[in-house]
């Protein structure tokens, strides 16, 4: 019996797993994200918004209206009483009634457009910033994704633009109306009397106070209870993806116990939040019931003693008292501005949980984009007279269109697939180190195969080829030329790649072909199915190229998933491919199908494979065999079995890398 032996690895420390009672992110309101929100709804909504603010204020000081009433009907029509004519008090009534219609006409229409237009824009303010998160996230590079929550992303789009809507389309309505109502309500409270006034004053200190304390609580949990709700988000998510191993490892129970501890959290931070927030309203409005008999007290004496009345507006002579109309209107005053106190102070946890939610849509908008300083690109290209001319046409023949700034000419170098690595060194976090010295030739039309335990650094290769990452040292040449000045998207178009994991999309059967090109013909999308073996089990799908795919293609088998991966790839007719061997969880009958289809695709590109079967890699032009991030062994099949080193061992003696 051969002798089996595996690579030696080493002890790498494990990563704590999500959910073992981790504790949630904790961020600060992003600075600037008021004035930024302000900003962009300007930018896009400034007419709207002025025409708002214009209904607003005839709102506010409409509301004002009844109090002014009530003073003028009091001390020119009850007072007086049988001291007017019926006739002359029915002209005053009719005058007021009139007056009053006239201003509550005027709050009704100011506020049905205010409402109406705030509709229309809260929605186009979503749209917007959906579209431009969106946007930025598909400039966004690969490490962000590996190195963030995809439930946490999710719930930027889903809960954190749902409080950016409430903070534009109630709260920053709200909060401009409310403090406009105040204004205007003590400047006529003033008019009306200087010492009941002081009273107002004296009171809304006292609120002011419990604002600060219980409001100022509400909004420091409002804020943890949205970092909590992305936090169980995340891991929900998580859990989602993973069901399958859940159950097979029965592991149900210590899901739930680690949902749990998500869940705790964020029921501490919400029941906190609503607790502070639920008892503001009730002890504001006690403060303010305190605060209107005070007023009545303090008017009753006033009118009573005869104390001088200062007016706001105008010095009166002489000693008058308060009239009773002006009690009457001052209470309806110093009510209004209770409640208007109340619900500022009720929106400030809004405020806070909607500016918390805003900043995180703006964190995610303020990432740093995937740099790209390339400049060498990659065109459709055609012999003329035996020289390289670049098409509008697509030929079949590729090349890379390289602009010299120092001279200012322009080459042209057709698109061969000839890749080298020279003395490459990386690693995800500066501390620790996953490749060292990688260096490898790949000549045009090759096969190239990488072997190694997990963990080796087989991927991290292929990763650095499309740049997903870039190197720390060394040199990567892409048909001679440093893949750093080569653009990444054309980079990447040059590149075909199947993976193990295959994605497929919510479309039809040729939707997701035709995302491999999308000004893919039909017949192209068919022919390149043909090439994969895929073409058989499509016609017999239900609507054959038609059928709807949804949920990553879960009514497909893994193999019929794969053919198409291996379709959308050969559509795409990439010069070179990338092909993480995706036969290893697949049947016997099936995988000779898919590797049928995958040395068809590969048949004259340059083909880098990441090898977990060694049987499949036997006719590689060159097998590297890495160990710790380095290449220990290389050469051809034949030559490494000849060598009896560790690919000669894990070949005899497993025949598969686990």
């Amino acid at each position: 019996m051969a002798q089996e032996k595996t690579i030696e690895q080493k002890p790498r420390a494990m990563k704590p797993m999500r959910g073992r009672g981790m504790p949630v992110p904790k961020g600060a309101i992003k600075k600037g994200t008021f004035g930024r929100l302000l900003k962009m709804l300007f930018k896009h909504y400034k007419w709207r918004m002025i025409i708002v603010f214009i209904c607003i204020i005839l709102n506010s000081l409409g509301s004002l209206v009844s109090s002014v009433f009530m003073q003028s009907l009091i001390d020119e029509v009850i007072t007086p009483g049988i001291k007017l004519g019926l006739g002359e008090v029915a002209g005053k009534l009719v005058g007021m009634v009139i007056g009053m219609a006239c201003a509550y006409g005027i709050v009704i229409v100011a506020g049905f457009f205010w409402h109406r237009i705030m509709a229309t824009v809260t929605q186009g303010m979503l749209y917007q910033l959906r579209k431009e998160m969106f946007a930025k996230m598909q400039t966004l590079p690969i490490k962000y994704f590996d190195t963030h929550a995809h439930g946490e992303i999710m719930s930027t789009y889903t809960n954190d633009t749902d409080t950016a809507r409430q903070l534009i389309g109630q709260s920053l309505p709200s909060l401009f109306s409310n403090g406009l109502t105040l204004l205007v309500s003590v400047a006529l409270m003033l008019y009306y009397s200087l010492w009941l006034t002081l009273v107002v004053v004296v009171c809304t200190f006292a609120m002011t106070l419990v604002v600060k304390f219980i409001g100022g609580n509400s909004a420091k949990y409002m804020v943890s209870q949205q970092h909590s709700l992305a936090a169980e988000e995340g891991f929900v998510e998580e859990m989602m993806k993973g069901q399958k191993v859940v159950k097979v490892f029965t592991h149900e129970e210590r899901a739930k116990e680690d949902f749990d501890k998500y869940n705790d959290k964020l029921f501490h931070d919400s029941e906190r939040a609503h607790v502070f927030g639920n008892i503001l309203g009730p002890i504001l409005g006690n403060i303010g019931n305190f605060t209107y008999v005070l007023l009545a007290i303090v008017g009753g004496l006033l009118f009573m003693l005869g104390t001088p009345n200062i007016g706001f507006i105008s010095i009166k002579t002489g000693i008058e008292s308060i009239s009773i109309g002006a009690i009457i209107a001052f209470l309806g005053m110093s009510r209004n501005f209770t409640m208007v106190v109340n619900q500022m102070s009720q929106q400030i946890s809004m405020i806070a949980m909607g500016m918390a939610g805003a900043s995180r849509v703006f964190t995610l908008m303020d990432e740093e984009s995937e740099k790209d300083e390339g400049y060498v690109t990659l065109v459709n290209a055609k012999y003329e007279n035996g020289e390289l001319k670049e098409t509008d046409e697509r030929t079949g023949l590729w090349a890379w269109k390289h602009y010299h700034k120092a001279d200012g000419t322009t080459t042209y170098t057709q698109l061969r697939g000839e890749l080298v690595m020279d003395m490459v060194d990386f690693g995800y976090t500066p501390e620790k180190q996953v490749l060292s010295d990688i260096t490898l030739y790949a000549k045009p039309g090759q096969k190239i195969a990488f072997v190694g335990a997990t963990g080796a650094g087989k991927t991290t290769i292929t990763n650095l080829i499309n740049r997903f990452y870039d190197i720390a040292d060394g040199k990567i040449r892409y048909d001679g030329i440093n893949i750093n000045k080569i653009r990444k998207s054309d980079l990447r178009r040059s590149l075909g790649i199947v993976l193990q994991d295959t994605n497929l999309f919510t479309g039809t059967v040729m939707d997701n072909i035709r995302y491999g090109r999308l000004d893919a013909t039909d017949e192209e999308c068919i022919e390149a199915a043909k090439l994969a073996n895929a073409d058989d089990f499509i016609c017999r799908l239900p609507d054959g190229y038609n059928t709807m795919l949804t949920n990553n293609g879960a009514n497909l088998s893994q193999g019929q998933r794969q053919l198409l991966s291996i379709a959308r790839a050969a559509v795409a007719d990439a010069p070179a491919m990338i092909l993480d061997e995706a036969t290893s969880s697949i049947d016997t009958r099936t995988e000779a199908l898919v590797n049928d289809g995958m040395d068809k695709l590969m048949h004259g590109r340059t083909v880098f494979v990441i090898a977990h079967r060694l049987s499949t890699v036997r006719n590689a032009d060159a097998i590297m065999v890495l160990d710790h991030g380095r290449i220990i062994e290389r050469g051809t099949h034949e030559q490494l079995i000849e060598q009896k080193g560790t690919y000669y061992q894990l070949y005899t003696g497993a025949f598969e890398l686990d």
